[in-house]
């Protein structure tokens, strides 16, 4: 069962719960989707079963389509937010780690065109493999974060936060007037440009700010 830990793997005291997410954040990978740039923010949710340690080897689904990879800074949160304003949102953020959010493409396409909910696209068991977190105190500025995916050494993603199209306290204000975050909430921020699809046997390496998780397909 996931648990949230730091960089090191020590738990951390905050109880598992919500992912909530943010499409369409980076133009590169709206232009590279053939999508539009929404008037607000494009937000939905993982369950919390969709939480693992990206550590341990990924399980994709079989015969349900291609599995895109998705790399995000993720963002813990410490306390919680309803209603937030961006300077409770700074105080309230507890660290920072990669994620990737794990889409299942072909039935995502097919929930779009037929405007249907992406939640079995998105959410499915093991759609957030997640690392440990890095302390606020220890990270520096999130908005001005590298992040990189390696697919069998071949760079597949490679962006900076500073591109997002919603930068992060404003992303998580706008969150907290729909849901209230509790402590132990993940928020991920978007991906830049480069997904695609994964396989049984790749061999996965993530980086932000060149801290490195390993991890491989099965």
């Amino acid at each position: 069962m996931y648990q949230h830990r730091d960089w090191h793997g020590a738990l951390l005291d905050f109880p598992v719960n919500k992912v909530v997410c943010v499409g369409n954040n980076y133009a590169d990978h709206i232009k590279e989707m053939g999508s539009q740039v929404s008037a607000e923010p494009v937000v939905f949710i993982k369950p919390e079963t969709a939480l693992c340690d990206i550590r341990q080897p990924l399980a994709i689904p079989k015969d349900l389509g291609a599995v895109h990879h998705e790399i995000e800074l993720a963002v813990l949160i410490g306390t919680p937010l309803k209603q937030a304003t961006e300077d409770r949102v700074a105080n309230a953020i507890a660290g920072y780690a990669i994620a990737l959010d794990l889409t299942l493409r072909d039935l995502q396409t097919k929930f779009k065109a037929a405007g249907q909910p992406w939640e079995k696209a998105k959410g499915f068991d093991g759609s957030c493999p997640i690392s440990g977190f890095i302390p606020v105190s220890e990270f520096g500025d999130a908005q001005q974060a590298d992040l990189r995916l390696l697919v069998n050494g071949e760079t597949r993603q490679e962006g900076n936060t500073h591109n997002m199209l919603t930068p992060l306290l404003p992303l998580i204000a706008y969150m907290s007037r729909y849901f209230t975050l509790r402590a132990g909430d993940i928020i991920l921020t978007g991906t830049p440009q480069g997904v695609g699809p994964l396989k049984a046997g790749d061999e996965i390496v993530a980086t932000l700010n060149g801290k490195s998780v390993s991890t491989r397909v099965i």
